[in-house]
């Protein structure tokens, strides 16, 4: 499965997610350590913009997440999530060189890792907040095939990655996934 389909079924499984959650949990904690549910949509607001940049071929300028007081960024979460969908489908955008936080790689790699995350990160908001993230298990079953080959020791850090942790008997296919990214269930 490319990395466009896998990207076409998660990012708006997490718009859905986010549309979901409420004011109240922003503050929840999730399983991406010392990140609150605020904090990950912070990073993926930010990071998901410098990506469609990236996509596009054009240096990303230095961006911000909003600042949020007593609301949850839906709209604005949407607005990147659906902006980052179309850099990832513009032409070129899988053949191009990018320049990303973990070296240069091309597009379609960087696609994929992109796939990763967000799956992760979705996973993390919906777990925090009482919701299910339902992706499809084939998405899935690429996800990790994916994972399981790109993930390094070096990528282990603690902070990118945590050591990979084992799900319990009895885990969802996404879980098993979540547990190996260095969750802990």
């Amino acid at each position: 499965m490319e990395p466009i389909e896998q990207l076409s079924y998660i990012l708006p499984r997490l718009n859905a997610t986010v549309d979901r959650i409420q004011t109240m949990q922003m503050n929840d904690p999730t399983p991406c350590s010392e990140f609150t549910v605020h904090d990950v949509l912070n990073h993926m607001i930010v990071l998901g913009g410098s990506f469609t940049y990236w996509f596009r071929g054009e240096d990303a300028p230095e961006l911000t997440a909003p600042a949020v007081y007593g609301w949850v960024p839906a709209a604005e979460f949407r607005e990147v999530m659906d902006d980052l969908l179309d850099a990832v489908k513009s032409p070129g955008a899988m053949e191009r060189l990018l320049t990303t936080p973990m070296g240069e790689m091309p597009g379609d790699t960087f696609a994929r890792l992109v796939a990763f995350d967000g799956l992760v990160h979705g996973w993390d908001l919906a777990s925090s907040t009482g919701q299910r993230f339902d992706v499809p298990p084939t998405v899935i079953s690429a996800v990790d095939e994916f994972a399981r080959g790109a993930l390094t020791p070096a990528m282990r850090d603690g902070d990118t990655f945590k050591d990979a942790t084992t799900a319990p008997e009895g885990s969802s296919q996404l879980e098993c996934l979540v547990a190996f990214s260095g969750r802990s269930l």
